[in-house]
């Protein structure tokens, strides 16, 4: 079970790495486009700046590569392995499969690229 206070819970929902209570995004949905990328400046519940430095998100580029990777590698195994088609129909699955889920992919690579420069910070939670 994915809960408040762990990494993944702030990665894989876009939450506020300090104290998960709110969404760093203008806009929650990834496929509004011209929305993807926009984040709040700070978190407006624990005042955590999102951009430590001018340019801090193009580190998530490398990490997008792996998530990429990734996101390729299971569109393989669905076509290839487990519905048998052939290599032609996996590469056109893997090549959709990465343009479908292009804005998730950066989303989560932001996400992933942040949490490993801050922390979660008990002393946020609403009591």
């Amino acid at each position: 079970m994915i809960r408040k206070g762990m990494k993944l819970y702030s990665i894989l929902f876009g939450a506020c790495p300090k104290c998960h209570q709110e969404s760093m995004y203008v806009e929650k949905n990834p496929y509004m486009i011209s929305e993807t990328l926009k984040i709040h400046d700070n978190c407006s519940h624990c005042h955590t700046k999102y951009r430590m430095e001018p340019s801090f998100f193009y580190g998530s580029m490398y990490v997008s590569y792996g998530v990429g990777i990734a996101f390729a590698v299971v569109a393989f195994l669905i076509s290839y392995v487990l519905l048998e088609t052939s290599l032609l129909a996996a590469f056109i699955a893997i090549v959709l499969t990465l343009i479908g889920f292009m804005p998730i992919i950066m989303r989560i690579s932001r996400n992933i690229w942040i949490n490993l420069f801050m922390s979660y910070d008990k002393s946020f939670v609403k009591k």
